[in-house]
């Protein structure tokens, strides 16, 4: 064991690249046997040991910076079994895990900049007087409920069962994560808002506009994926009947609470990708009605066309049958000639106007 906590320490507490700092790395609170609490952060997991076994309760969370390198080594350290955390990184989406004296579930943390929406894991692992939770630094996702964690834990009723207690405290976690999780949806929208100005705009290129909006569907594919995950996390955990959890049916209510929750938030979501739906197909729209209205131009001005060319053909066919030998014509013929011309040009072009007309060949103008 001394060696796994050495290796483990080395792993998760030297990088001075990270982004968090040394000391918040890792977090630990119990609630102790006296009916006290105690919280502290450390570099090194490896100290929290001596407080956890001493503890009725304790809460570790963790930054990590390699979520599948580092999870193994950690939970180890922390008395959880290699086959447990390597069954639940099998699917790092949702997964769930119970092997009577521990337990363990992966649910996605979101993460969304823009339109840039990653699924990040959160692992829980449960075990008689611990829960642990992992996650990458990228999350950062219980900054707030660390520093209430000591008041947290002073709440729970010294005579309240064990199995309670980690519910209670399991379900404050999932809370939390879920809060996150709903944030984001909320930059969704007004990322979409910044792109309806854009389709508000004609002169928005539609290159740009197609990307745009092709990229806002993905976010909402990946954060409704997210949301389902959580869903099929928080089924597994309200009908597994794991033995470390309680069977206190107002705790049990909670975890159906916290389903209908995120349900809700997928009808919000899928109520957006309606509105971009509809988005779509006023875009659409516009564009048609732009390739009708350049058709339109392309038409009139093959039908202008046809009657200049009509016009000239008829004067210069004639001109050029009176220009033969034949007739003979000279200088004193330039008058009669000149009106022969003109009279033709002018006759020629309105034929053609009123024979374009009636054939339909220019289009009708939009009232």
């Amino acid at each position: 064991m001394a060696n796994i906590i050495e290796d483990a320490n080395a792993l998760n507490g030297s990088k001075a690249s990270n982004p968090v700092q040394v000391n918040e790395r890792f977090f630990h609170v119990s609630l102790k046997k006296d009916g006290s609490a105690f919280k502290n952060q450390s570099p090194n997991i490896g100290d929290f040991m001596e407080h956890v076994s001493e503890s009725s309760i304790s809460w570790v969370d963790c930054f990590l910076d390699d979520f599948e390198k580092e999870t193994l080594a950690t939970a180890l350290v922390m008395g959880f079994s290699e086959p447990l955390v390597k069954s639940l990184l099998t699917n790092m989406r949702s997964n769930y895990e119970d092997f009577g004296n521990e337990m363990g579930v992966i649910m996605p943390a979101i993460l969304a900049k823009g339109f840039d929406v990653k699924l990040n894991p959160l692992m829980v692992l449960i075990k008689d007087n611990l829960i642990l939770t992992m996650h990458t630094t990228e999350v950062k996702r219980f900054f707030r409920l660390r520093r209430y964690a000591v008041t947290l834990m002073k709440k729970f009723p010294s005579r309240m069962p064990k199995s309670d207690i980690i519910t209670s405290i399991l379900l404050r976690i999932i809370d939390e994560n879920n809060n996150r999780n709903f944030e984001h949806l909320l930059e969704i929208e007004e990322q979409g808002d910044k792109l309806s100005e854009q389709l508000a705009d004609s002169n928005t290129p539609r290159e740009k506009l197609g990307a745009q909006i092709h990229e806002m569907k993905h976010a909402l594919m990946v954060y409704l994926s997210g949301l389902w995950a959580s869903v099929d996390a928080l089924n597994s955990l309200r009908y597994g009947d794991a033995d470390l959890l309680t069977d206190n049916v107002k705790l049990l209510e909670k975890i159906s609470a916290l389903i209908y929750e995120v349900n809700s938030h997928i009808q919000l979501a899928e109520h957006l990708s309606e509105v971009l739906a509809s988005g779509l197909e006023v875009v659409q729209s516009i564009y048609n009605n732009q390739l009708q209205i350049f058709n339109n131009r392309v038409a009139l001005l093959g039908g202008y066309l046809a009657i200049i060319g009509t016009a000239l053909l008829v004067p210069n066919t004639i001109a050029t049958a009176l220009s033969s030998p034949v007739f003979g014509l000279g200088p004193e013929d330039a008058p009669w000639f000149m009106q022969v011309m003109v009279v033709s040009t002018i006759v020629s072009a309105i034929v053609a106007w009123v024979v374009v007309k009636k054939l339909g060949l220019l289009p009708k103008q939009p009232d």
